[in-house]
């Protein structure tokens, strides 16, 4: 069933939003070489609870820590650890904040030093696939008008969708209906309506679209051991289209 949020409930999200979009902003100074991915999910989890808020992530199916941190080949859902970050990795930082009762959810992929070519066209190719997805989010089109707009972006440059994986509805739970998928034809799937309240992410491979999970349960890589990208942002479709409630803003300096 999917639940279409009033006004006064896509305005608690965007607070959720508001402070989630801080926190990836915030950790973006920890990004670098020689930080480990630990230190940069402790960070976050102490200005999310400063700012009387809840890491959505944290002890949801039992997943360990605030933040999913996917280094290079990793697609999503990588557990912290002691990994050092490296000269050239990209690294996918999901996160989501629960605040009033409500979620709110985003990802991006940061750079670390200097990252090579075919890198920084994957991540432009996948952030492109997350704009031109938001712009389906229209009243009247379907979920897979999204779908098909994410997956011909990032097969027409060259690189492969993963299909395990998907985005989804989000309000007072962290996944709801309807499923997001990033591939899909178009005129498919649930009647995109006011108060739709969504989460896009595309996940785009270099290489093949083929993933496998590892032993720990959660970290999802690419099965070719190529880099993989994500970007998300928490929409709401208000007054016919899509709204952006999370924002790049605070990571890019544009704020």
């Amino acid at each position: 069933m999917v639940f279409y949020k009033t006004d006064e409930e896509i305005e608690l999200i965007k607070q959720s939003c508001s402070l989630l979009s801080k926190t990836l902003g915030y950790i973006k100074q920890y990004i670098k070489q020689g930080v480990t991915t630990m230190e940069i999910d402790r960070k976050a989890e102490e200005f999310i609870r400063d700012h009387g808020a809840k890491p959505s992530f944290k002890g949801y199916h039992g997943f360990p820590n605030t933040l999913c941190i996917s280094v290079n080949d990793k697609v999503v859902h990588g557990i912290p650890s002691e990994y050092e970050l490296q000269n050239g990795d990209i690294v996918s930082v999901d996160a989501g904040v629960y605040m009033n009762g409500y979620h709110g959810d985003s990802a991006y992929t940061f750079e670390v030093g200097e990252v090579d070519n075919d890198k920084k066209f994957l991540l432009k190719t996948t952030k492109e696939c997350l704009d031109i997805g938001i712009a389906e989010a229209v009243i009247g089109n379907r979920i897979g008008d999204i779908s098909y707009a994410v997956q011909n972006h990032a097969e027409k440059n060259g690189f492969s969708v993963v299909r395990e994986l998907v985005g989804h509805g989000i309000g007072k739970m962290l996944h709801e209906e309807p499923q997001v998928p990033n591939f899909g034809k178009k005129g498919k799937g649930t009647i995109i309506r006011q108060g739709l309240v969504i989460a896009i992410e595309p996940m785009i491979n270099m290489g093949k679209k083929e993933v496998k999970q590892w032993a720990d349960g959660w970290t999802i890589s690419t099965r070719d051991g190529k880099p993989s990208a994500h970007f998300e942002h928490t929409v709401a479709v208000i007054n016919g289209k899509a709204r952006k409630l999370t924002t790049f803003d605070y990571i890019e300096g544009k704020l």
